[in-house]
């Protein structure tokens, strides 16, 4: 972390004595100084200079403190800058902050005085630099660009999520298979958006009971419930002002949905056993890899909720429908696992790539890293090679008892005849034309692919 006194100082006084004292007192503080006359001068120094803070004088020939102060906002930006004056009138002090001055000291003033505000004023603004430059390095990991993709398909996906990342308040929802990286996603939005400098919190609301799934997204006081012995906050009060991502949204109950509706409506949520309303300044998004219409058809969804919701709705393609993207996904996994690992991992065979372009990965881009990580771990610095991504079928051999049934019909087209023709046509290819294989996986007599 840099020092305070390692900044630079630009002194703007037209008075020498006046300059020249205030250089040796800051010198002897171990500041380093720049000197100018007027605002013209200063102007030419911030040219050629890095300054920390600008101490200027407000009353000076040519270009006076307040147009210097105006000009170093509009070419300089965030550069601290403290106005010293002998006038000391309230409304120059006023239009002064007003213009984007930190502070205003009237002369004469105590130099410690002075010293004091300078501290303060760089402290504040090293902290602010050092947020900015945490933000950056946030997005750089967390954020859009960070998912890498040559698939025209999920460029869309992220050309729409970017959009509505920078609206604060649309309420999202993810929609795609497990492992496809809704939760990925979400974190993303989290880190583009305005919100990112606060909570990014994840509920997951599968598996929970109604009332202890209500405790844990809204809290509850104490006595709600037998064993509430106390008051304990929830999820949503963690996320004030940050995201809240419900995770498997399809599994929350009915009941629950009624509560989350209001909330979306109203911006306001209650803790279990009170009556006191809670602001919900939150991002919420939602995911899951459910169909929520057909659900609200046979009344396991709420249909209002369900409109809600999908106001802004994404869904992510699985990585068999983008396998263009699968080579650049594996390269992006060993370059993580190399920093991981600290191992030099020179990179993939042809034979290897092969395989996992081949593969149908149902488990999707976490699938694919899992095996990638194992296969890293179990190469000896060396290529990794079709035997490290143990656990995978060859291409051509049935893959885990798993079959990509990947096609699709036109109306008119969709008899079963058809149907059948084009499943045999995908077990064929599947099992590398070898029909009797194909025939064990269909249970059917080998003959079927001759009639």
């Amino acid at each position: 972390m840099k020092s305070i006194e390692n900044y630079t100082v630009l002194i703007v006084e037209d008075h020498k004595v006046e300059q020249k004292v205030l250089e040796e007192k800051l010198t002897n503080r171990g500041f380093r100084c720049l000197l100018a006359d007027d605002g013209i001068e200063a102007l030419e120094i911030l040219k050629k200079e890095e300054v920390g803070i600008i101490l200027s004088d407000q009353s000076m020939p040519r270009l006076d403190g307040l147009q210097l102060l105006i000009e170093v906002k509009k070419q300089y930006g965030e550069i601290p800058f403290i106005m010293l004056t002998g006038m000391g009138t309230i409304d120059s002090a006023i239009v002064s902050i007003r213009q984007g001055a930190v502070d205003y000291i009237q002369k004469p003033y105590n130099f410690d005085e002075l010293l004091s505000i300078i501290s303060r004023s760089l402290n504040y603004y090293r902290l602010n630099e050092e947020n900015i430059k945490l933000k950056t390095q946030l997005r750089s990991r967390l954020g859009l660009n960070n998912m890498v993709t040559n698939s025209k398909a999920m460029k869309d996906v992220l050309e729409k999520t970017k959009k509505v990342a920078a609206i604060p308040n649309t309420t999202i929802a993810i929609f795609g298979e497990n492992g496809c990286g809704k939760g990925l996603l979400a974190r993303a939005i989290h880190a583009e958006g305005k919100r990112m400098e606060y909570n990014f919190v994840s509920v997951n609301c599968a598996g929970m009971p109604a009332t202890l799934l209500d405790s844990e997204l809204f809290g509850h006081v104490k006595g709600a419930f037998t064993g509430a012995d106390q008051s304990r906050q929830g999820k949503f009060d963690l996320a004030q002002k940050g995201t809240i991502l419900l995770d498997e949204i399809g599994d929350m109950p009915l009941d629950l949905q009624a509560k989350l509706l209001i909330v979306l409506e109203e911006r306001t949520y209650e803790r279990l056993g009170s009556n006191t309303s809670i602001k919900a300044d939150v991002r919420v998004i939602v995911a899951t890899n459910r169909n929520l219409e057909e659900m609200v058809g046979n009344g396991r969804f709420r249909e209002d909720l369900y409109h809600r919701i999908t106001a802004f709705p994404i869904t992510i393609p699985p990585l068999r429908e983008r396998k263009e993207d699968i080579p650049l996904l594996a390269n992006h996994f060993l370059n993580y696992f190399r920093e991981e690992f600290g191992r030099p991992l020179p990179g993939i065979s042809k034979e290897a790539m092969d395989y996992l372009i081949n593969y149908s990965w149902p488990g999707n881009v976490r699938e694919l890293k899992n095996s990638l990580e194992r296969a890293a771990i179990l190469s000896d610095n060396e290529l990794l090679q079709v035997e490290h991504l143990r656990g995978r079928a060859k291409p051509g051999e049935p893959v885990s008892g798993m079959v990509d049934f990947n096609f699709k019909l036109p109306e008119d087209k969709a008899s079963l005849d058809n149907i059948f023709s084009k499943v045999k046509e995908t077990i064929l290819k599947h099992c590398d034309n070898n029909k009797s294989k194909a025939a064990k996986i269909l249970k059917k007599d080998r003959n079927i692919f001759y009639r």
